[in-house]
């Protein structure tokens, strides 16, 4: 029964919080300067009559909030058909709306785009939790010496170090013996199978460096920090006591209860890590979300960017959910608070 009502409470606040993330999706993009029907028309001859059909084609003739005009005249209805009334509708029904400069359905541009994102965050972001951890803790094992200070001192430096700045480096030093830009190599289909394969996994290796080393830092900080509290206790001493090997401590002992405060880095990094994934896809001109959001705030494509950072909105709190659901296994106190 307090699992269950645990469980139900955290889903309650995370449904609540995306209600109002869904709010501030639809205000922060309209309270943007600039006007979007002007960056779609790119032929300054266009009459003001095609400039306002383009514009009600894409329901930007409406009121943001509602029609003052119409409320005093009496016609509710007509007054609440409005910009914000059409985003509820069509967010229940599952609609994004269509891409103002693509001319897509912004449901399908997102899900051509998304699964490269995961793909590069998955590979980037395994591979720094990976490093991050085992460097933490052996940091914390071998406290003191210049191993945990040599540890430390770069997981500081990584820490630090701008994610587009790394990315431009690498960009330039392995120009000419690894692919710097774009997803595949032009021409190449995936009907050419392994290959077209093998081709998307040579255009990952720099943009996965970029992601592990700037988020390793982070995760090595944290973990040596956990585990050297946790070293200290005295089951750590019990178990040296009865002879147990090295890696059996770390494994068996320390690691299960250093991870804790990891679970829940490791979710709130996801939504920096996608902020990072926006720079590392511009860098390296790979065509995955990040890049597509990018695009979007230039040309003030409103359903794009409301539909992306929805998604981002709801992947972050997932994770954060499922942090939580982790927490409460690895850690049953929590469930009693």
């Amino acid at each position: 029964m307090q699992r269950r009502d645990y469980l139900i409470r955290k889903i309650f606040f995370a449904f609540i919080t995306l209600i109002v993330v869904a709010f501030f999706n639809f205000l922060l993009f309209r309270i943007l300067p600039g006007d979007p029907v002007r960056l779609i028309i790119h032929s300054p001859r266009m009459t003001r009559e095609a400039q306002e059909r383009i514009r009600t084609n894409f329901g930007l003739d409406k009121p943001v909030w509602f029609d003052g005009e119409r409320l005093h005249e009496g016609d509710v209805i007509g007054a609440f058909d409005s910009q914000f009334t059409a985003y509820v509708r069509n967010l229940l029904r599952g609609d994004l709306g269509i891409s103002f400069a693509h001319r897509q359905d912004v449901s399908t541009l997102l899900a051509e785009r998304a699964w490269r994102t995961v793909v590069l965050l998955l590979g980037g972001d395994l591979l720094a939790v990976v490093l991050g951890m085992t460097a933490g803790l052996i940091g914390a094992w071998r406290r003191g010496t210049r191993l945990d200070l040599a540890i430390l001192l770069w997981g500081l430096f990584s820490w630090a170090l701008p994610t587009f700045f790394l990315g431009i480096i690498l960009l330039i030093l392995a120009r000419g013996r690894l692919p710097v830009g774009g997803m595949v190599t032009a021409g190449l289909k995936p009907e050419a199978g392994l290959t077209y394969w093998l081709d998307v996994g040579k255009h990952l290796i720099l943009p996965t460096i970029t992601l592990a080393v700037v988020y390793t830092g982070e995760y090595i900080l944290i973990m040596r920090s956990s585990a050297m509290e946790v070293l200290s206790e005295d089951y750590i001493l019990t178990a040296k006591a009865k002879g147990l090997s090295t890696f059996r401590i770390l494994r068996d002992h320390a690691l299960k209860n250093a991870m804790l405060p990891m679970v829940t880095m490791i979710a709130l990094t996801l939504g920096y890590t996608v902020g990072g994934a926006i720079q590392v896809e511009t860098v390296f001109s790979w065509p995955g979300l990040g890049r597509l959001m990018y695009e979007a705030v230039q040309k003030r494509d409103y359903p794009v960017l409301q539909g992306s950072f929805l998604l981002l909105a709801i992947s972050v709190i997932a994770a954060n959910l499922l942090a939580d659901l982790l927490y409460s296994a690895l850690d049953p106190r929590v469930k009693a608070e």
